[in-house]
């Protein structure tokens, strides 16, 4: 996850976007993370969605290790397999069937090694990180999702000393897709708070 930080670190020095305001999901919200903490000051502020502090620092040894055993197994299915075992974990209701439609073929297009670093990137334990966190962080998460349960975000707003918490009732790991007006305009409420 440190390679991911420093690589997003320096795309975003690069471009001269320091001071931004930075949003990621699943995988993103812990990358953005990774990076408030090891490059502190460089986001204004964090939106968290559906996040971990990596699954070693969010969920119990043995989900850990069935998650990575299988996405390492899913790395080498077929692109209409891999979709087929991932996207029901995802929603807990039924987005439209073209944002179903549009997500699944995004999914399918998943290159086997980068998922396996990602996958490797995402077991990691990014607890110890958490407290040197400084950047006001908005952590936003379905009370249905079960890749990433409360408890993760409980957590998280826990150890993130300017954190706030948002749960959205209903709504299973990709919220955005579920509930979009709500996401955005949540968002869109924190970033006026921290413009």
């Amino acid at each position: 996850m440190a390679g991911y930080a420093d690589c997003l670190a320096g795309f975003v020095a690069t471009l001269g976007l320091a001071g931004s305001h930075l949003v990621g999901l699943s995988f993103g919200g812990a990358l953005a993370l990774a990076l408030a903490a090891r490059h502190p000051g460089l986001a204004r502020s964090l939106v968290v969605v559906s996040g971990y502090a990596g699954w070693a620092g969010s969920l119990p040894p043995d989900a850990v290790e069935r998650r990575l055993t299988q996405a390492l197994e899913l790395s080498e299915l077929t692109a209409d397999a891999f979709v087929d075992a991932l996207l029901p974990t995802m929603f807990a209701t039924m987005p439209t069937v073209e944002d179903v439609d549009r997500f699944a073929a995004s999914m399918r297009t998943f290159h086997p090694s980068g998922f396996r670093a990602m996958a490797r990137a995402s077991a990691e334990d990014l607890r110890n990180l958490l407290p040197s966190i400084d950047a006001p962080t908005l952590l936003v998460y379905g009370d249905q999702d079960v890749r990433a349960p409360l408890p993760v975000a409980e957590h998280l707003h826990t150890a993130i000393a300017r954190a706030e918490l948002t749960i959205l009732p209903g709504v299973g790991h990709v919220c955005n897709l579920e509930r979009p007006d709500t996401i955005n305009d949540t968002v869109r409420a924190w970033l006026h708070r921290h413009q």
